[in-house]
């Protein structure tokens, strides 16, 4: 047998066990364009299965399904590569999340153009999790978020509240317009910065092109809302020293939402790490409590994860019927790489592989309990 065919029966027999047939008339099944994809998945990893699909090698009608059923049955875990070994390596020996380098995400990414995330989010531009109890829209799942993490923390008229991480200024300006209360907002990404001046002009909020390690003042109430995948392992507890600086000791609270993940990583997805998320990696459970331990004390946690699987199904719904608008700036490549980015994401939630956690913290415990809100 060639290498080609050797490597397709092997992946054939690894797929059989997620129920995925290659050449398959199912919504979940595969179509190969290029056999060279079978070797260059085997030794390449994720990496090499990421960049296959942008280059046009294969195709599917659901690649959320085909992720659902990949991710389900654990082969992710079957195919190692060098990549997925650097990835480990460095973040091992590295801290890839200095002050220096935290700012490659925010031009690889957040920085790509305002038209892209105008098309693909709600008129908020949240670009986090929603929350779908009762929601029929992505507008009113992502207020329904909002709405919770404010009634989480009690927010009332006059208290001044840090969004750390306040992407296009959504969070803010929500919490500024139905709750009164005056925002600080922090992104390290020009483009965000800017237009969430833009978003919250005429209200009491100010927005800082500036990152977590320099804030200063006092506050009443701070969350942080997709930020914290962004810290690293070896930046949490000065993540959380610096939250429990900031933080009235009174009577603060701090809520913390993050996507996580059930045991720590060996590093971050070789692909996403490459072309989506430069110098990211999703915390486990173990590391946010770890590093929050002695600092403050944790009074609830939220797992939202299965309500991310439709956010991420909505905006690649919105992006794709939008497309023709961008398609003057963004190629067919560039294209297919946030199909692949939005669905397997999107596969990854609805395996469970994947969680959404909302986390209230305060200094030193609330006297008499903390009354959890959860709809």
């Amino acid at each position: 047998m060639s290498k080609v065919s050797t490597a397709r029966a092997y992946i054939e027999n690894l797929l059989t066990a997620a129920d995925v047939r290659i050449g398959g008339s199912r919504h979940h099944d595969i179509t190969v364009h290029d056999e060279r994809l079978f070797p260059t998945v085997l030794s390449g990893g994720s990496l090499a299965l990421g960049e296959s699909y942008m280059d046009g090698w294969w195709d599917c009608a659901r690649l959320d399904e085909f992720f659902f059923r990949v991710l389900h049955a654990g082969l992710d875990q079957q195919l190692h590569s060098w990549s997925a070994l650097t990835a480990m390596l460095k973040t091992r020996l590295t801290n890839p999340q200095t002050a220096h380098r935290a700012v490659r995400v925010a031009r690889q990414h957040y920085d790509l153009g305002n038209d892209l995330f105008q098309a693909m989010l709600d008129r908020r531009l949240i670009y986090s999790g929603a929350y779908w109890e009762g929601a029929d829209s992505l507008e009113a799942a992502q207020e329904a978020k909002l709405d919770l993490v404010c009634r989480k923390l009690g927010l009332r008229e006059g208290m001044r509240v840090l969004d750390i991480g306040c992407g296009f200024g959504g969070a803010a300006q929500f919490a500024a317009e139905r709750y009164g209360v005056e925002v600080v907002g922090v992104t390290i990404s020009q483009e965000q910065a800017r237009l969430a001046r833009e978003l919250c002009r005429g209200l009491p909020v100010e927005i800082r092109q500036e990152g977590y390690r320099s804030l200063r003042g006092v506050f009443d109430r701070i969350f942080s809302l997709g930020m914290f995948e962004h810290v690293g392992p070896k930046n949490y507890a000065t993540f959380f020293e610096v939250v429990r600086r900031l933080l009235r000791e009174e009577d603060g609270l701090f809520l913390l939402q993050s996507i996580g993940v059930q045991a720590p990583s060996r590093g971050p997805d070789p692909w996403l790490a490459r072309y989506i998320f430069p110098n990211s990696q999703l915390p486990a459970a173990a590391q946010v409590m770890a590093a929050a331990e002695e600092r403050l004390v944790m009074e609830d946690w939220q797992n939202l994860g299965a309500h991310y699987d439709n956010t991420l199904l909505h905006w690649h719904h919105r992006l794709e019927e939008n497309w023709g608008r961008l398609q003057h700036r963004y190629d067919r490549r560039f294209q297919r790489m946030w199909r692949y980015y939005l669905l397997s994401c999107a596969g990854a939630f609805r395996a469970r592989t994947n969680q959404l956690w909302q986390i209230v913290f305060s200094p030193r415990g609330v006297p008499g309990g903390y009354s959890a809100v959860r709809s």
